[in-house]
């Protein structure tokens, strides 16, 4: 039987939260249950005043606003911020209302120039982040995937900085490192010195 609906649902006014719309297994759901955002606060703690000016938006926002546009592998910031106002789990995620206004595609940029430029924040916070979410079970080890495509680099070869920096553990070393001891002992072998030499 063709069934016509004759009502139009679409102004009409319902209680319900934010939680509801958002479904239970929404990737959403499986980051914010599986990574602690609130360490970010210290780190950007002496970027900002705490006792006067006009009031920021909170710098979780801004981070996870970007976190978005990587996991879900939007292309612009701009399209990011179009897509955070219609979609109620990227509202949820960044903890907005469906009336709050989100901010403008250009703030990210505009605190990335003015506030973060020229240090490690971001780079502290993917490490962190990366280690809470291979501690959650997000990424595994056992494959790696490579990119060949081909890129012709832009670089002239007469312009360049040297610039001398201390060499970091790679993000699954440790768990190398193991693996190769217990492959050792396996074939007699004595396990190898694993103590970590700071290079530059």
């Amino acid at each position: 039987m063709l069934t016509k609906d004759k009502n139009d649902v679409r102004s009409q006014i319902e209680m319900l939260s934010l939680d509801e719309l958002v479904p239970e297994n929404h990737l959403v759901r499986k980051l914010e249950a599986a990574i602690d955002f609130n360490f970010i606060y210290d780190l950007v703690s002496d970027k900002y005043c705490m006792d006067n000016g006009r009031p920021s938006i909170d710098p979780v926002v801004l981070f996870k606003i970007v976190f978005i546009q990587y996991i879900f592998g939007i292309k612009s910031m701009r399209q990011t911020i179009s897509e955070i106002q219609i979609n109620t789990a990227y509202r949820w995620f960044i903890r907005y209302g469906l009336n709050e206004k989100i901010p403008h595609f250009t703030t990210v940029g505009k605190n990335y120039v003015r506030r973060f430029k020229d240090t490690d924040i971001f780079e502290q916070i993917f490490i962190r982040i990366l280690e809470e979410t291979v501690n959650a079970g997000f990424i595994k080890a056992d494959a790696v995937f490579i990119d060949a495509t081909h890129v012709k680099a832009n670089a002239n070869k007469k312009k360049f900085d040297k610039v001398y920096m201390e060499k970091e553990a790679r993000n699954y070393q440790e768990l190398l490192n193991q693996e190769i001891n217990e492959d050792r002992e396996l074939h007699g072998k004595v396990p190898l010195d694993m103590s970590k030499k700071k290079q530059s």
